[in-house]
């Protein structure tokens, strides 16, 4: 239940709240406030999505890795070509990386630190 809970984009005390206010290619990071079932405070303070950076950040790492060990291999470019233009391959999976790792923070944040409001 909780995995379809965080592949659904669910809130993760109700699991049946929607945490974003629409689809990623219309509205992208906007947030409901609170959960529209249970009325769970997604934002609990300023700042609070800092921690989803680290998940973003992790979650990117393994398809960097994989899109510059293909091009080094596949192409004769340099290396620092091979970055480049890996970074640029990757440049559109940002925006669903950064909602799933927000996704992730507030489920893990939830299972450790239970909001009571």
């Amino acid at each position: 239940m909780r995995l379809y809970s965080i592949t659904h984009e669910l809130c993760p005390r109700c699991q049946k709240g929607r945490i974003f206010r629409g689809p990623l290619w219309r509205t992208y990071l906007s947030t409901n406030d609170r959960c529209p079932e249970c009325h769970l405070k997604f934002e609990r303070e300023q700042g609070y999505f800092l921690g989803a950076m680290y998940f973003s950040y992790l979650l990117s790492i393994p398809p960097v890795l994989v899109l510059v060990l293909f091009l080094w291999w596949l192409t004769p470019w340099r290396f620092d070509v091979v970055l480049v233009a890996a970074f640029v391959a990757y440049l559109p999976l940002v925006p669903a990386v950064t909602r799933f790792a927000r996704v992730l923070w507030l489920h893990l944040d939830h299972h450790f630190d239970p909001a009571a409001d």
